[in-house]
């Protein structure tokens, strides 16, 4: 029987305030999920997963002797549900309108580039240096349409040690500015079938485990065909029982006339904007293909949902990717987060780099709730501060339906987390050390996380872990 000060090797030992949503609950009862351990430990076996978190001073016996590494705050790494990587040096663009003006002058020409493969592959080092300094361990990433952007960002993100989910941005039909991005049908299903066979579970063989994942993304309904979707659904239909995901945009822009939503139930005739996905993209919303929502299914943005929709997507399992930073930089309205969330749809929270400019998901948890404290009447809400880390973290991890693996710092789960150093951002330091707190202990530790996630800043992450091993920022 081994000594219990023996400790186990590559066990290693993490002290710090700890904060993480416990279990898998609802996101109505997140609040009563909410773990701070003031004084915490958490322990990462040889393996990269959790071991044990608790207080300190309960260690047990047998990892006493295990390396200390200190931190002020320990958190689970953010997840980013939607991010898109040919727009990495998009980010602040003038588009001189809303979304579609802003597709025509910004995006398509910046998304052409990425043909060449010196710039993908310095794009995609850059995409990857970005996410390891805003903590981003796991992301659904909007790909680029040229297979090899798509490989350098795979290689990328493997050398780094880093999760990610991502497809190649399908485009069958659009403007003249989009020309370069577009493909016949046959062939787009051949490059995505293509991307599948060669990079979906490549590290580990099994999508329970793998580091890269890959999805069926269509940029959204206007840039394919009910022929497109007919045929994705048909490739969908057999690829999501190997895991694959599938992902896109959902009424995002609601202009009067013209707009986003306006133009796809105009193009296609259909009642609703989600029936496009649901296999419903014929005149009338009448069946025409496959569904493409489930488990593993997201849409970002939903800003402008029917209740129909809501209902249709919590019944499937599909998640929403709530991105309120990229919604006030393009006009697209508010998402209403309470009558939203009350459908049981999941909703978890993504960048959209680059019409969100703001890598780091805890500020876009804090534009979440300047935004939706800022909705008219009584559907004004403060997002409590539970509530704001499950968005960034837990919520993220199950629109991935890769909750079994992270998300929080359950026991058995792989260690994926960030070491906070507040001395590395003043600001922060000041106001966590300084800042009025209240008296009561309960209320006192939710003004902390607050203020922690609010007041976060990228120089104050002083650690990336993904499966306990340190991510690796590659160079440009």
């Amino acid at each position: 029987m081994a000594d219990p000060g023996e400790v186990a090797s590559g066990v290693r030992v993490y002290r710090a305030h700890v904060f993480h949503i416990a279990g898998a609950p609802a996101q109505a009862d997140v609040a009563a999920h909410l773990v701070s351990l003031p004084d915490g430990a958490l322990v990462v076996d040889g393996e990269g997963m959790v071991a044990w978190v608790g207080p300190w001073a309960s260690l047990p016996a047998r990892y006493v002797d295990a390396p200390v590494t200190r931190a002020d705050y320990l958190l689970p790494g953010f997840v980013d549900a939607h991010v898109h990587y040919p727009q990495s040096y998009a980010t602040a663009a003038h588009g001189g309108g809303q979304l579609l003006e802003w597709l025509d002058h910004c995006i398509f020409p910046t998304e052409a580039r990425f043909a060449d493969p010196e710039f993908a592959g310095r794009a995609a080092r850059y995409f990857t240096r970005r996410r390891i300094a805003a903590g981003t361990t796991a992301a659904m990433v909007f790909g680029s349409a040229f297979p090899v952007a798509q490989d350098a960002l795979y290689r990328a993100t493997l050398d780094a040690g880093l999760r990610v989910v991502s497809g190649r941005g399908v485009q069958t039909v659009g403007p003249p500015a989009a020309s370069s991005l577009l493909t016949s049908e046959e062939k787009a299903i051949e490059l995505v079938a293509d991307e599948i066979d060669r990079w979906h579970a490549v590290d580990t063989g099994d999508p329970c485990s793998a580091l890269v994942q890959v999805a069926i993304v269509p940029r959204f309904s206007l840039s394919v065909t009910q022929r497109t979707l007919a045929a994705m659904g048909e490739l969908y239909e057999e690829a999501q029982l190997h895991g694959v995901y599938f992902h896109s945009h959902l009424n995002e822009n609601n202009r009067k006339g013209d707009g986003e939503i306006a133009a796809v139930l105009g193009s296609y005739g259909v009642e609703a904007y989600l029936d496009t996905y649901d296999g419903r993209f014929l005149p009338g919303s009448r069946m025409g293909g496959r569904s493409l929502l489930g488990r593993r299914s997201s849409l970002a943005h939903a800003v402008h949902c029917q209740p129909r929709e809501l209902a249709r997507m919590a019944e499937t399992g599909t998640s929403i990717a709530h991105c309120p930073t990229s919604q006030l930089f393009l006009g697209s309205g508010t998402m209403p987060w309470r009558s939203t969330v009350a459908t049981g749809v999941n909703v978890a929270l993504g960048s959209d780099i680059g019409a969100g400019d703001e890598w780091l998901i805890s500020r876009v948890a804090g534009d979440a709730y300047k935004v939706h404290i800022s909705e008219e009447g009584d559907a004004g809400t403060a997002i409590h501060p539970a509530e704001l880390l499950f968005a960034a973290t837990l919520a993220g991890a199950r629109a991935l339906d890769m909750e079994h693996a992270f998300g929080n710092l359950d026991a058995g789960k792989d260690a994926d987390f960030l070491l906070i150093d507040t001395s590395r951002w003043e600001p922060l330091e000041g106001m966590l050390s300084m800042g009025i707190r209240s008296d009561d202990e309960e209320q006192a530790t939710l003004e902390e996380l607050f203020t922690l996630l609010v007041g976060l800043r990228q120089p104050a992450i002083a650690g990336v872990y993904v499966q306990g091993r340190q991510a690796v920022t590659p160079e440009l």
